[in-house]
């Protein structure tokens, strides 16, 4: 859904959190220049009553005057934290506020604001509209004795970086400031570094070139070069700098409770890099397709100020401590808006490893006959009549979701073999997107427009402010380029670079271009490299920082990237879609839903939020105050892409009670997409509410996708997270015990996809296939459920059969303990490090309480009586005193989720000596259930602090080579 609400007329203003701001002046031509792509071309003349971007009201201008020479070439960066530093859309010479976390800013005359945000504010009610948010409030303003900058301008920036740039002829300020960053870097000339504050600090430590000291209730520690010395007087400190003319401020962690022994620690292991002053920041990423897991390594660039320091303190957001390789974060944290952030120090890099656990075209047919086939052919045939695109207005974000809701029927008409369907809709979608991706002169609507000034491409008619505020690219285009991606499978030649494939290319370049090197259009616009997920706002210039609403659209885009690169063989955009659709699936979990109920406020009493803010979040829509839409516009639209939103099918029960308190009862509006995202947890409930009786088809969304997909999960089951696949277009599904797996092929060959438990399933040229024991009873529509049999199988889908021979044995009992969450056969590729939550003080013996847990599944092996249970586990609680780590490991003899057999052992009481411990299975602390045979079972260990308030580190992932591998043995052959 779009930033700004669907209600807003194209009026003379917008109002943004009570702020009346002028739109911009409309300027354009009658002649437009076309520039050729392939056989399709776009516009660099403004079409006629077209508007763009503008800088506090006037007409448009070069974003450029706003950066100094230093700033790299090519397209300024647009849609992200500091935006407002160069759109000056309310602020015409300084910026709206900036939220980097833990730090957040803002820009004035006198140098730049810093706060550390720890005090929340909320409002609303717990069944109603409701905000959250940790306001800026200035802490202190880091600048240069007698400055008075007129404005501020931007010297360079990198991937989660930005240094802004304050003079006044006599004096100037450099700062460099960025997400995840506790400290300020700063240069000075024409006079003394300075600190100002509203009111007198507290100092606690000034000796020599260092001082700590405490403002608003937050400690910081200003570093300055040796030789220097800083001066308390009133409400300010200062410092000559001894001539040198660099310094940084750091703030230090809040949590836990610093005692003044904590500070002076910190003081010292924060000062070994406070001179080492970051000057780049770069992401990299790579998908291993092997182990299905896509791994992003973030490197830190600095420059030694004085004394060869290297290294910097880095703090992490949620979604990426919890997919952490190969560190460890300190025991302090610091507050912020998306809950704790866990610090590395005397770091350059560190490395996420996040799970992928795939994508599909669209669900697969199960089992679908009689009536209920007749049925959905019949919903087919009714959303097909017409012109597809009849009752959407032409504007980018209406016409990207008709594209959609053609695609997706398009997508299930070919499974189901309705080719009149299928080849009418194909016929639509080629016409409707080959008139947009054409540009001849005179062309005022269905055309695309590049502005070199902004380094953007707009396609008009816009809306939601895509023209002007350069709102909701990415939205807007994953319609766009997903359904040329379904087309691209069935007409390649129309998706070539030759044709209109270029023009599709164009179109992931403006919203989220992957190419470093490209100078038309800024790097990963829409996407925030470090927070893990897109802002829609283009400007970003609110008091709370930028904004997103519609985590799912986002989704939608990344999974639209991920399949158009499939579909022409392009694996850089493939794998760039990976690492946008991975990360932001682990962001939405973390700060849209919250899914560990750790993040949010304790006082905000909602399970999810509508829109992030950088400062917050709220439960509300820039369009709605319905809970339906509030919750929904995170679950729209629905496809074979939106499968991470069945991860958790807990959280989605969770999800759904509170929609239903809030609303005062069941869902009454967009109905359809409700029951989508409940028929992941509870698909049977939800066919059941789909054929009750009628209801409003939201705008996107037909009748027969709706079936679809609430059809064939009944028949498949809940998301299977525990196997992944070496093949992007995968997932697995478990019913009452049965797995299905699915793989999808949009080549021209057939292949064969490896399943992680050693399932593998052959699947014909551009067909989907499925694998597994479900057979459907009631197929008549009259809603029968479905069964399950053996698990060797014979299925048939859509004209491709495929033969499996059950599982496969275990073909090894010693397993090694890998991150993420896995139990291996195999080494990993090096050593890490997971963190064992200390117990709190608490007593947790013998009930697991934050545990780690690791799982191998899709074992099939006798039980040896003459054998034990077995581990070896490398533990380390550094100089924590009185930890005790405890473990538990359980059979599921089935697969079914059930575990049959407990075994929990005696804790472990580490020494508070740094080093590792071995930990192995000695007397058990109490055990349930016998032995039975694996049958395509599964073997989880849980691993916890049963006792101590300390952290303990658990060695994973390690090598032969590197020796101290934590593995586990099961009594199996």
């Amino acid at each position: 859904m779009s930033l700004l609400s669907r209600g807003l007329a194209a009026a003379t203003a917008v109002l943004t959190l009570g702020v009346l701001v002028p739109l911009a002046v409309v300027v354009g031509t009658g002649s437009a220049q076309a520039e050729p792509i392939g056989a399709g071309s776009y516009t660099t003349t403004l079409p006629a009553g077209a508007v763009l971007p503008t800088a506090c009201g006037e007409i448009p201008r070069n974003p450029r005057q706003y950066v100094t020479g230093n700033a790299p070439a090519g397209a300024v960066p647009t849609n992200d934290w500091w935006s407002s530093l160069i759109f000056k859309r309310n602020n015409c010479a300084y910026s709206d506020n900036l939220m980097a976390h833990p730090f957040s800013f803002n820009t004035s005359a006198n140098g730049l604001g810093v706060d550390y945000a720890t005090n929340v504010t909320i409002s609303g009610t717990a069944t109603g509209v409701g905000e959250y948010h940790y306001p800026y409030s200035t802490d202190f303003t880091l600048g240069v004795t007698g400055l008075n900058s007129p404005d501020v301008k931007v010297d360079g920036w990198t991937d989660w970086t930005v240094s802004p740039y304050f003079s006044d002829g006599a004096r100037t300020l450099r700062t460099t400031i960025g997400h995840g960053l506790p400290f300020v870097y700063a240069r000075v000339t024409g006079g003394d570094a300075r600190l100002g504050f509203p009111a007198a600090p507290t100092v606690w430590s000034n000796t020599g070139a260092t001082i700590g000291f405490t403002a608003e209730g937050h400690d910081y520690v200003a570093y300055a070069p040796s030789g220097s010395t800083w001066n308390v007087g009133g409400n300010a400190i200062t410092s000559s700098l001894a001539g040198k003319g660099f310094f940084s401020v750091a703030v230090l962690p809040t949590t836990p409770a610093s005692s003044a022994a904590d500070r002076q620690a910190l003081l010292s292991s924060y000062g070994r890099h406070a001179h080492a002053h970051v000057t780049g920041t770069k992401v990299e990423w790579a998908y291993d397709q092997a182990a299905s897991t896509v791994r992003a390594t973030y490197r830190y660039t600095t420059q030694a100020m004085e004394g060869g320091q290297s290294g910097t303190v880095i703090a992490l957001y949620p979604h990426q401590w919890q997919n952490l390789s190969g560190a460890t974060p300190i025991a302090q944290t610091y507050v912020s808006p998306r809950g704790q952030l866990k610090t590395l120090v005397g770091a350059s890099a560190f490395t996420t490893a996040i799970r992928y656990q795939g994508v599909l075209p669209e669900l697969p047919q199960v089992g679908m006959t009689g009536g209920d086939l007749s049925t959905l052919n019949n919903y087919l045939g009714e959303a097909s009549a017409g012109d597809p695109f009849g009752g959407f207005n032409n504007d980018t974000y209406w016409t990207g979701k008709a594209l959609g809701r053609a695609a997706r029927m398009i997508e299930i008409a070919d499974q189901v073999g309705n080719l009149a369907v299928r080849d009418k809709l194909i016929g639509a979608i080629r016409t409707r997107l080959t008139d947009w991706f054409t540009a001849p002169g005179g062309k005022n609507e269905r055309v695309f427009y590049y502005d070199r000034n902004w380094g953007s491409l707009t396609g008009f008619p816009a809306s939601y402010g895509s023209d002007t505020d350069l709102n909701d690219h990415h939205f807007h285009y994953g319609y766009y380029i997903s359904a040329a991606a379904t087309l691209a499978k069935f007409d390649p030649a129309w998706a070539s670079a030759g044709q209109y494939g270029g023009m599709v290319n164009l179109l992931i370049r403006d919203a989220n271009g992957f190419n470093r090197n490209d100078t038309m259009f800024p790097f990963l616009r829409d996407f925030d490299i470090y927070a893990g997920h897109d802002w829609a706002a283009g400007h970003g210039a609110f008091f709370a920082g930028n904004n997103q609403e519609s985590s799912s659209e986002g989704m939608n885009f990344a999974n639209a990237v991920i399949q158009w690169g499939l579909a022409t063989g392009d694996t850089a955009a493939r794998d760039a879609g990976l690492f946008m659709y991975t990360t932001q699936g682990e962001a939405i979990k973390e700060y849209w839903f919250d899914n560990r109920d750790v993040n949010f406020p304790s006082a905000f009493q909602h399970s999810t939020v509508g829109m992030v803010w950088g400062d917050g979040g709220a439960y509300s829509t820039w369009f709605s105050a319905e809970p339906e839409m509030i919750q929904g516009i995170n679950m729209l639209p629905i496809n074979g892409g939106s499968l991470y939103l069945g991860h958790d099918p807990a959280y989605i029960d969770r999800n759904l009670r509170e929609l239903v308190t809030n609303n005062g009862g069941p869902p009454t509006v967009w109905r359809d997409i409700i029951w989508s995202f409940q028929a992941l947890s509870k698909p049977d409930t939800a066919l059941a509410e789909f054929r009750a009786g009628s209801y409003t088809v939201e705008e996107g969304e037909t009748k027969a996708r709706t079936f679809q997909w609430l059809r064939n999960l009944s028949a498949l089951g809940q998301v299977d997270r525990t196997v992944t696949a070496n093949h992007p277009l995968h997932a697995v599904f478990t019913r009452n015990g049965a797995r299905t797996y699915v793989a999808a092929n949009i080549s021209h060959q057939p292949i064969t996809v490896t399943f992680s438990n050693g399932t593998t399933l052959t699947v014909g040229a551009g067909k989907t296939a499925t694998t597994g024991a479900i057979t459907w009873s009631g197929g008549s529509g009259s809603g029968g459920q479905p069964t399950t049999s053996g698990s060797s199988t014979t299925t048939t889908t859509t004209g491709t059969t495929t033969t499996t021979t059950g599982p496969p044995p275990v073909r090894g009992n010693r397993f090694f303990v890998n991150n993420p969450g896995a139990l291996s056969l195999t080494e990993s590729a090096g050593a890490r490090t997971d963190t064992i939550a200390g117990a709190g003080g608490g007593n947790n013996d013998g009930v697991p309480r934050n545990a780690q847990t690791y799982t191998a599944c899709g074992l099939s092996g006798t039980h040896d009586p003459a054998r034990q249970t077995g581990f070896s586990l490398f533990v380390d609680s550094g100089a924590g005193v009185a930890n005790g780590v405890q473990a538990r490991v359980s059979y599921d003899f089935t697969g079914s989720g059930s575990y049959g057999r407990v075994e929990t052992y005696r804790y472990f009481a580490t020494d508070p000596v740094t080093g590792w411990e071995n930990y192995t299975a000695g007397a058990q602390h109490s055990s349930s259930g016998g032995f039975s045979e694996l049958r395509d079972g599964c073997v989880r260990l849980e691993v916890w602090s049963a006792i101590g308030t300390g952290p303990t580190s658990l060695r994973v992932n390690a090598t032969a080579g590197q020796g101290q591998q934590s593995v586990l043995t099961i009594p199996f052959q």
